[in-house]
């Protein structure tokens, strides 16, 4: 049962060149039948290793160099049937319900180069 559904944003610093930037994951919390809490990481649809592990390191995009990331922000998304105000919508004809959805472009989780700071002149 998947039990929280977040999209993460994690930053990373190459010990090599000193070069910042960020990638967002989806991450889904899943417990199994065993009651195992897992965690489930994604990149632009495609799974991925924990981006806080070595494994799951990235390389940097100017030198190369593999690096582990550490969590700057995250958002929840809600899960549906977790009661409250969360609305939700009965789809009629599963086949032509919003047929746009199947062909629209995927949102990128790509890599986000962070601002560089100004200095006062």
């Amino acid at each position: 049962m998947i039990t929280e559904l977040a999209v993460e944003r994690v930053e990373f610093t190459c010990g090599q060149c000193w070069h910042h930037w960020s990638v967002d994951y989806d991450v889904q919390h899943y417990r199994d039948d065993d009651g195992g809490d897992w965690e489930y990481f994604s990149h632009d649809g495609i799974g991925a290793a924990s981006p806080y592990t070595p494994d799951g390191g990235v390389p940097c995009p100017e030198c190369g160099r593999h690096w582990v990331g550490h969590l700057v922000a995250r958002r929840l998304v809600p899960l549906a049937g977790s009661g409250g105000s969360v609305p939700r919508h009965p789809v009629g004809d599963p086949a032509s319900h919003r047929p746009e959805r199947h062909d629209a472009p995927l949102l990128s989780g790509t890599v986000r180069r962070e601002p560089h700071p100004t200095t006062p002149g």
